[in-house]
């Protein structure tokens, strides 16, 4: 009879997420719609990072560049009208 003292049990299970992972994605599509524009939804996103980030005052800018070159905001650089 094995030695199980230190009463730990090692368990191994599995469970497949492949019909949550289904039922997930076609909920998804259905809240989405059919007439849904990923490429229009995508020119929207772009354009409100625009106007987010324009016309920000000195000390906003600096703090803006900060985070970009510490990789925490992408660099939208070459989309900024040079100053």
């Amino acid at each position: 009879m094995p030695d199980n003292s230190d009463n730990s049990t090692d368990l191994e299970f599995a469970y497949d997420l492949t019909l949550d992972e289904v039922r997930r994605r076609t909920a998804v599509l259905e809240a989405i719609g059919a007439d849904w524009d990923p490429i229009g939804a995508l020119a929207e996103e772009e354009k409100a990072y625009a106007m987010l980030y324009s016309n920000l005052d000195a000390e906003q800018q600096r703090l803006y560049d900060n985070l970009v070159s510490a990789g925490v905001l992408p660099d939208r650089a070459v989309d900024r009208a040079a100053d």
